[in-house]
């Protein structure tokens, strides 16, 4: 019989009557990934962790005991009743002698598509249960974003939801004015797993009605080949400039809509005097911004005309704002998109974006799913997403986050579920001086990732197709019945009876589990949503029929939408969330916070690393990291679907004929890549889809180094950058990075898989 499973790469089949289950894409997808086919791959059993383990020192001398061994040491294996006590015990002693301040909660939400076994939740209720914790926010994909956007336009999610459908798209959009592409390989994933894959058809859709597509930026391969792009070269991290150029052309022309700047936006007449120079002097004119992004001023010109003659959308990618004054990216495309004046019509405005997830461009209605209540937090301290080294390094030092002045707090526990900050973070050789800095550090985790081997207690956890769950999320038009696959591995649990366990032991159980156990919570949450969902004319079956019958469609209940139509129509009765209610094109409340790297308005900074510099070497190279085609993230990373996109078991740098000529390398050479950060090695990938003096390393390849501190897998955040993309939003500014490539004789090759030794 047919049964289904949801995963962030989309839902899959299998026949329960099999004796080995094979997964199969859901026979309605469009556009299936191939990724989640190879989550009970036999190759993912090699790194999986089998029992509680425990570091060496850590045991024998205590908490703080030899952090230096972190990731160099063996572990003892011990049975779960002794790891309760173990775990109840240091989290009892930290509460006590440092309050529940010092204890740091991370996770990052992408563990499973599972609404009840969702390890964020999990780990934030059980933390909250026990007192409070540190918590982050943001993300490391739209660190910048979540600050800068509700000040101008609305939050990440509301916008997010609101996005222009494909399907409007294709039938009124003439001119898609891209900003780093549209990338489809971003979109096989959702948090909540992706329901039907909608942007590559999107893409195709569009251009067989004639939809013409400007792709800009270092990279061509961004864009699908069929949407026959015209590729503009623009140096990386310099679109700010281009867009204000654009700007400026617009006003030159007259060609901007002064009735739609005067009932929807604020601050125009602000902004003016800087597009214009009048407040620094420097026009911001096509010639200007031509020297800045190498991009020829005639086409800048042209560029404008076009755009402010026919229907056009301006779109920008996530990672526009994954740079050094990343904010300003968004800030300007929304201000170039309410100069065109065609926001909130048919096919115009803008995207933030299309193509880094699923959901963007979705027909299906916003609806709050299953939500496993994560409680209360009564400690008020938390850091930006990207600052857990600045704070493990700076206890007690203060830094500013969106107009406040915070303080680091000294954290002597950190408590991970989900996440593998060892992917994430940026410059891994500075996390990894940061990281010995607790005294304890926890884990939960399926696998031996870089983070579970540098941790002192390692719990393992069972993966999705190993207990039930339900998938859903929204605006992905299906939820699903979740059902365990496969025996969990070894001594392997979920999250939730992992911390139910811990909570036993430190008094707090019912709290934790309400009297519940796991099957009890998956009927409590899908009824509890049921009963919300009927109140917005959404019918669903009760949870038995429900999980018999393993999917529910919510396909008669999407629509064509039109990204603030009803706003443009009538701003006074359709507010946005901003302040004003109205899109800031000057926002007095970033202006008031007097900040010297985010002004009032969108503006020109030189980033921090960059190929237009007086100080860059005449050989540097500017390296982008984006999203991996054949993972998530770090996930899968072990699959053979993973290692066929590699060369020599290591990942690719994308580079230029010219640039790969000039320092005498050939394709799937091997090469390092090095900064004052660290060294790496990768794999020579020749294209000239790249620009020249650009390369590009996709990350996820999981973080191998040898004695001397040279990763042999190909992870780029051994390079990239450490700090913030501006005093406002503290974001990830990874895209901000120069590298030097030069041949090399090492062929060791990488083992990044291999379980720690166990004693």
């Amino acid at each position: 019989m047919t049964r289904y499973t949801a995963s962030h790469w989309g839902i899959y089949e299998f026949d329960e009557t099999e004796t080995s289950p094979k997964l199969r894409p859901l026979r309605s997808d469009p556009d299936p990934s191939m990724i989640g086919l190879y989550q009970l791959d036999e190759k993912l059993l090699e790194s999986r962790v089998a029992r509680p383990a425990i570091r060496k020192s850590w045991l024998e001398h205590g908490p703080g005991a030899r952090p230096e061994l972190r990731g160099k040491e063996p572990f003892v294996q011990v049975e779960w009743a002794e790891a309760f006590n173990i775990v109840a015990t240091e989290l009892k002693s930290v509460i006590k002698e440092y309050g529940n301040s010092a204890i740091f909660g991370g996770s990052y939400g992408w563990a499973s598509a599972g609404r009840f076994h969702h390890a964020q939740s999990q780990v934030h209720r059980f933390l909250n249960c026990i007192g409070g914790y540190v918590r982050h926010t943001g993300s490391y994909s739209l660190g910048a974003a979540h600050v800068i956007l509700p000040h101008i336009a609305g939050t990440v999610s509301d916008l997010s939801a609101q996005h222009t459908t494909w399907d409007v798209l294709a039938e009124h959009t003439k001119l898609f004015v891209t900003f780093g592409g549209v990338p489809t390989k971003n979109a096989q994933s959702s948090p909540g797993g992706a329901g039907h894959h909608r942007v590559g058809p999107g893409l195709k859709e569009m251009a067989r009605k004639g939809v013409r597509f400007v792709n800009i930026g270092p990279c061509n391969d961004n864009l699908d080949a069929e949407c026959h792009a015209e590729w503009i070269h623009c140096r990386p991290n310099a679109d700010v400039a281009l867009m204000l150029a654009l700007a400026w052309q617009i006003h030159a022309d007259d060609a901007h809509d002064r009735d739609f700047l005067a009932r929807c936006t604020v601050g125009f007449e602000k902004f003016l005097p800087y597009l214009l120079g009048e407040q620094d002097g420097i026009a911001k004119t096509p010639e200007w911004a031509s020297r800045l992004t190498g991009v020829p001023s005639k086409r800048i010109v042209e560029l404008a005309r076009e755009m402010a003659e026919t229907r056009t959308i301006v779109n920008v990618a996530w990672s526009l704002q994954r740079a050094h004054n990343g904010e300003q990216a968004f800030w300007m495309a929304i201000t170039l998109a309410a100069m065109l004046g065609q926001i909130g019509l048919p096919g115009g405005g803008f995207g933030v974006g299309y193509g880094p997830m699923n959901t963007n461009g979705s027909p299906h209605r916003q609806l709050s799913g299953p939500t496993f209540s994560q409680k209360e937090n009564p400690v008020q301290d938390y850091i930006p997403c990207a600052r857990i080294a600045d704070m493990l390094l700076n206890p007690g030092a203060t830094f500013p986050h969106d107009g406040k002045l915070r303080t680091y707090p000294d954290i002597q526990l950190i408590y991970w579920a989900g996440g593998n900050p060892y992917h994430h973070h940026q410059d891994l050789n500075r996390l990894g001086r940061a990281w010995q800095k607790p005294r304890t550090i926890i884990v939960h985790d399926p696998f031996w990732t870089a983070s579970a081997k540098r941790a002192d207690i390692v719990l393992p956890v069972t993966t999705a197709m190993e207990r039930d769950d339900i998938g859903y999320a929204t605006q992905e038009g299906f939820l699903v019945a979740m059902r365990q696959i496969v025996e969990p591995f070894a001594d392997a649990r979920s999250d939730f009876d992992i911390f139910s366990g811990i909570a036993e032991r430190m008094g707090v159980q019912h709290n934790f589990t309400e009297g519940r156990n796991d099957t009890e919570w998956l009927s409590y949450l899908y009824e509890d949503m049921r009963a919300r969902w009927k109140k917005r004319d959404v019918d669903c079956p009760d949870f038995e029929t429900f999980w018999e019958q393993g999917l529910v469609d919510l396909g008669e209940h999407a629509s064509p939408r039109i990204m603030f139509e009803a706003f443009r129509s009538d701003p006074a009765k359709h507010p946005l969330k901003t302040p004003s209610g109205l899109i800031e094109i000057f926002s007095g409340t970033i202006a008031s916070f007097d900040l010297s790297d985010c002004p009032g308005h969108a503006a020109w900074f030189e980033p921090r690393e960059w190929l237009g510099s007086t100080n860059a070497a005449p050989d540097a190279l500017h390296l982008l990291s984006d999203q991996p085609a054949r993972k998530l993230h770090s996930q899968l990373d072990a699959s053979p679907y993973s290692a066929a996109g590699k060369v020599g078991g290591r990942e690719c740098i994308y580079m230029n004929p010219a640039d790969a000529e000039a320092r005498g390398v050939g394709h799937h050479d091997t090469v390092e890549v090095c900064n004052g950060r660290g060294r790496c090695l990768a794999a020579v990938h020749i294209t000239d889809q790249i620009m020249r003096g650009v390369v590009r390393i996709s990350t996820g390849a999981w973080y191998d180094p040898d004695e001397t501190g040279l990763d042999l897998h190909g992870n780029p955040n051994v390079l990239t950058l450490d700090i913030g993309t501006s005093s406002l939003g503290q974001g990830c500014a990874a895209q901000t990075c120069l590298v030097f490539v030069r041949g090399t004789t090492n062929t060791r090759s990488p083992n990044p898989f291999k379980a720690p030794e166990l004693l």
